[in-house]
């Protein structure tokens, strides 16, 4: 019996009344969860402290977090229940990427990846300034017309 490997991507708030250090240990944790149960982490994206929509439990703030990660479909579970374990993370969601997700991620990437080589080649020139009309124009002399 094998277990396939997914493509999943999750997003949580931590807390942000913690220090640095507490929020990556928090991080830490949740990534320990995904490689000691046969997951690779795939990047990790810190988007910050932000202002929550609303409140959570009292709390206005949170710093946001998002990980893309392969897994097998077993690991998911173990992922909830220590989100919903660890008292330092307001809120979570975790969804599986379909191929279509993923194809058009790739060919994002890609267009990306080409663009910044065209920018390497051709460097954009700032065009030279357009002639201005000066804004105030000297009134004609009219007594000596």
């Amino acid at each position: 019996m094998s277990t396939s490997m997914h493509t999943y991507e999750t997003t949580f708030i931590v807390n942000a009344s913690l220090d640095d250090a507490q929020i990556d240990a928090v991080i830490g944790r949740v990534q320990d969860t995904i490689t000691k149960n046969g997951g690779a982490i795939g990047a990790v994206n810190k988007w910050g402290r932000k202002r929550l929509a609303y409140a959570i439990n009292k709390r206005t703030n949170g710093f946001y977090v998002n990980l893309e990660f392969t897994a097998p479909g077993t690991v998911m579970a173990l992922l909830e229940r220590s989100y919903q374990l660890d008292e330092m993370v307001l809120r979570h969601l975790t969804i599986a990427l379909d191929r279509k997700a993923l194809a058009a991620r790739s060919a994002a990437a890609a267009a990306a990846a080409v663009a910044a080589a065209a920018a390497e080649i051709m460097p954009d020139e700032k065009p030279a300034a357009p002639a201005r009309e000066p804004l105030f124009t000297e009134p004609a002399d009219t007594k000596n017309a």
